[in-house]
């Protein structure tokens, strides 16, 4: 007879802090992915988006990995102006959004 899937979970418990830790890793991988996908499309190198933003081409390549908790907003910025784009920042709560930036 099938399993459903509450006598499944009794037999294999999940540990829900590593589920969630997993799926911010694979969105932050996501985002980077689409970031790279950007300025690709933009027709830029990482050493071109580098240059027109000031920052070095090292620093590109750490946002196109994900690492953006420890670039600078204004970097972020530029990167995304420098594709066509731009940044808006939003301060979230259960029931309110307000623009920041």
């Amino acid at each position: 007879m099938a399993m459903d899937l509450d006598e499944f979970l009794a037999d294999h418990p999940v540990n829900r802090e590593k589920v969630a830790a997993h799926k911010e890793r694979m969105l932050a991988e996501v985002r980077a992915y689409r970031l790279r996908e950007l300025r690709e499309n933009a027709g830029l190198t990482q050493q071109e988006l580098a240059e027109r933003i000031g920052v070095s081409q090292r620093q590109i390549s750490k946002i196109e990995h994900g690492d953006l908790d420890n670039s600078k907003v204004g970097t972020i910025r530029g990167y995304l102006e420098a594709v066509g784009g731009g940044l808006a920042l939003e301060y979230v709560t259960a029931d309110a959004r307000v623009q920041v930036a």
